[in-house]
């Protein structure tokens, strides 16, 4: 399925080429293949991810050798709610070098409550350290990955960060301890202040009329 999304604009001839080469290589793999503020975005179903990813990397007119990004996405408050979806995606950036094109693939994890996908470790080696970060941030499990560990909190944090429901002050909070001799965790003391915006009501002021 070929489609431009946002407002009505003039893509170059690049851009329309990669995006029918996307569509051809990809068949039935690709769920959509759009040309989105200048890009093109493949977007594929979780059991076909690893086998669009390799028709990606390896086919002729593609050649998408490094993959330069990864990331995860929280859509639960996507649209002030209104969004009906799978919550969690993932979403990467690829580059072919050899032929100067670019492109993003994007995938949703069926399961809201446990959000797997399969790993691009073993398709782009550089995925590595992007999926720990997505795993740590968003609690997405990238399955075949084989050193899924947290690299950005610490290993006994609680939760994931980046999740829309995740407190702004967190669960806990870490210290030292000078009696313990140790770093430990306790309650967040942090207590939320809600800030009301200052409103001026002199009908002259700063001189206005």
């Amino acid at each position: 399925m070929i489609e431009s999304v946002g407002s009505p604009v003039s893509y170059s001839a690049d851009v329309q080429v990669l995006q029918q080469a996307l569509t051809e290589q990809l068949g039935a793999l690709a769920k959509r293949v759009a040309v989105d503020r200048g890009e093109v975005k493949v977007v594929v179903a979780a059991p076909d991810y690893l086998a669009a990813a390799a028709i990606l990397r390896d086919a002729a007119g593609l050649k998408f050798e490094q993959l330069i990004d990864l990331c995860g996405v929280d859509y639960s408050d996507y649209k002030d709610g209104a969004y009906d979806g799978p919550r969690y995606c993932v979403v990467s950036h690829l580059l072919s070098v050899s032929l100067n094109q670019r492109v993003r693939l994007k995938v949703f994890c069926p399961d809201d409550d446990l959000p797997v996908v399969a790993s691009l470790n073993g398709v782009w080696s550089s995925a590595n350290w992007f999926e720990r970060e997505a795993f740590d941030l968003f609690g997405i499990v990238f399955e075949g990955h084989d050193d899924l560990r947290r690299i950005l909190t610490d290993y006994g944090f609680i939760g994931h960060p980046f999740r829309k429901d995740f407190p702004t002050s967190g669960h806990v909070e870490m210290r030292y301890d000078p009696e313990q001799r140790r770093v430990i965790y306790q309650p967040v003391t942090i207590e939320p202040r809600e800030i009301t915006p200052r409103v001026i009501r002199e009908d002259n002021y700063g001189g206005l009329q």
